[in-house]
């Protein structure tokens, strides 16, 4: 049986090469957020939540963060943040004063146009644009290393943005 070959074709063991993989994919990640927060000051995070808002005008804060994928307590502190800079409104229902629903700013939508592309970040992007058996297989075998890290499962809620 073949060696695996390194991106580079130089051959390696199947660790280091997924090693290598890792980084390339956490450096994409790492360079569109940093991009991001130059060009318009707000992190990865917040900007994709300003995205959701805006392309669901009235949006409850429960709604968010299903949408994002995100405790609803990470999600209300991102609101804040965008809030006090002006980019969301929060208005109260007029049937349930507890139930608030989110709207985007004149500043936001002009900030949001400066954004690069994609608002979601780039990993949840490309998730996206695998075919569902890519996905399933990628589930299963990273299911299998976060085991074998024993690692602390509470991050899953957690944007890449700010971890």
């Amino acid at each position: 049986m073949e060696k695996p070959v390194g991106l580079d074709a130089t051959p390696v063991d199947a660790k280091a090469n997924v090693l290598r993989q890792f980084r390339i994919v956490f450096g994409a990640v790492r360079s569109h957020f940093k991009q991001i927060e130059k060009l318009v000051g707000l992190g990865g995070a917040q900007v994709w939540a300003l995205s959701v808002v805006q392309k669901n005008p009235g949006l409850s804060l429960g709604e968010l963060a299903r949408r994002l994928d995100v405790h609803q307590s990470t999600a209300s502190n991102l609101i804040k943040v965008l809030t006090t800079k002006g980019l969301v409104q929060m208005e109260k229902d007029t049937l349930d004063k507890r139930q608030l629903h989110l709207n985007v700013t004149d500043q936001a939508v002009r900030l949001l146009a400066q954004v690069p592309g994609p608002v979601e970040g780039l990993l949840p992007h490309a998730l996206a644009r695998l075919p569902q058996s890519s996905l399933e297989t990628l589930q299963e075998e990273l299911s299998a290393l976060i085991k074998v890290l024993k690692a602390d499962e509470s991050a899953a809620g957690i944007p890449l943005a700010e971890l």
